[in-house]
């Protein structure tokens, strides 16, 4: 199969990428740069979209890079990097004489409101609960393809992931340095839900809807099955334990905003409880199904 990969030189995408070869298929990634293997976000503008099997859109600005402060001028980065590249994929899946079986937008289980009680799955309301997940909301509408083009047949799948853990990317390289120095500790209450997926099920459940042609589902959940009880705290120990490092010094909630700003501290303060439940109902069978086995992989 040929596939197309929004954003595919970055941490998830040169994972899924890496995944997709292993597997006989064809990539082609769009990015800002020209290369091999490669095409440009302004050639997809202008000429269209080229022949493949499956979109997936990975594009996005790191919204809780540390050295970036949250000024207006990054929030509109932020919005921007996501909103912009689906609608130039969208527009030209909509408008590609031949379109794609599926088209995967990969966003966040922000969508769903910060609650330390409430469950969700995909079924469950969201989009409207504060910057993030009226960001989400608004960057999955922009993904829906017209109704009116007859002669698309592509289904659109949103796969909201939680915190993707991997040893080169992702969150977990910026954890690890506190805990080997002793530093390391809860973030805030700690009692905040820890919504994670090892980048490998990521990537496996990603390559699923790619060779189903998409999925009977339209929205899947992408966090581990332990993700309904896991908590900050709960994440902060297993890496302690995997560590064979202390975890005593909390990170007080005072200093996540100050750092962060009033937009993105409840990130890290607030979480939302996540069940993957149309994902395992699709079939899907996680190999990293909670946090100890999942460290154990990324850190041995």
């Amino acid at each position: 199969m040929k596939v197309l990969i929004g954003g595919g030189s970055g941490f998830i995408g040169q994972s899924l990428s890496k995944l997709l070869n292993s597997r006989g298929h064809k990539v082609t990634i769009v990015s800002r740069r020209p290369g091999k293997g490669r095409i440009t976000w302004e050639d997809v503008s202008k000429i269209g979209l080229p022949p493949c099997d499956a979109a997936v859109n990975l594009a996005g600005e790191n919204v809780l890079n540390p050295l970036k402060r949250w000024t207006e001028k990054f929030k509109q980065e932020v919005i921007s990097s996501r909103i912009e590249t689906t609608r130039t994929l969208t527009q030209a899946i909509s408008k590609s004489p031949n379109p794609p079986q599926s088209w995967i937008l990969v966003t966040g289980v922000g969508y769903y409101p910060p609650s330390q009680t409430h469950q969700y799955s995909e079924e469950s309301p969201g989009g409207d609960a504060d910057f993030l997940s009226r960001l989400v909301r608004d960057w999955e509408q922009v993904a829906e393809l017209s109704p009116s083009n007859s002669k698309s047949s592509t289904q659109l799948v949103r796969v909201r992931s939680g915190v993707v853990l991997g040893r080169d990317g992702g969150a977990l390289p910026s954890m690890l340095w506190p805990f080997r120095l002793c530093l390391g500790g809860p973030i805030g209450s700690g009692n905040q839900p820890f919504p994670w997926i090892h980048i490998e099920d990521l990537c496996r459940l990603l390559c699923q809807c790619i060779e189903q042609g998409g999925c009977s589902e339209a929205i899947l959940n992408a966090v581990s099955p332990s993700s309904v009880k896991d908590t900050n705290s709960n994440f902060t120990q297993a890496l302690s334990r995997a560590l064979g490092r202390p975890a005593i010094l909390p990170v007080p909630a005072l200093a996540v905003k100050a750092l962060f700003g009033e937009d993105r501290a409840p990130m890290l303060l607030e979480g939302q409880r996540v069940a993957p439940q149309r994902t395992l109902q699709s079939g899907f069978t996680f190999l990293y199904p909670d946090l100890n086995s999942a460290l154990a992989d990324l850190l041995r």
